[in-house]
């Protein structure tokens, strides 16, 4: 069912495969966070506010033709590209597949285990917030059907 979820993480995997140090790592993850676009000023709005975030994190959603997609910006580098690798494998899918397919290649990629407890923190909050909008678009599009 989420099949192009599990090939986004397996690409991500293989961006990483280079990187045989922590720094390294960071360094991609910096990299993948400086890529982003930036977000509208209608996007920067509180209710967008990531919370459990220990800097400013905005996540923005849509839903189109079923498929929901994230939009995220962060005033730090880190967190930036954090939320990065979550888009890039989240946004594009259906929201059942955003609630059903966990990220396990940020362990496979010893990136959650690297990180200090509050970016720990801050990445299980935006992967939870994605959660959350894709059960509000789903049950949004339940209630346009029924």
């Amino acid at each position: 069912m989420f099949q192009t979820c599990l090939n986004k993480q397996s690409q991500i995997k293989e961006l990483f495969s280079t990187c045989s140090t922590p720094e390294d790592r960071y360094q991609k993850i910096i990299e993948f966070g400086r890529q982003q676009a930036n977000l509208t000023d209608l996007e920067k709005v509180p209710t967008n506010l990531v919370k459990g975030c220990q800097s400013q994190m905005y996540l923005s959603s849509s839903l189109v033709n079923g498929q929901i997609f994230f939009r995220a910006e962060s005033d730090a580098l880190i967190s930036a590209g954090l939320a990065a690798l979550l888009v890039k494998v989240y946004s594009g899918e259906t929201p059942e597949t955003v609630l059903k397919c966990p990220p396990t290649y940020l362990d496979e990629l010893g990136i959650s285990a690297s990180l200090t407890p509050s970016r720990a923190n801050g990445l299980y909050s935006m992967h939870l917030r994605m959660k959350q909008d894709a059960l509000k678009w789903l049950i949004n599009v339940e209630k346009t059907i029924g």
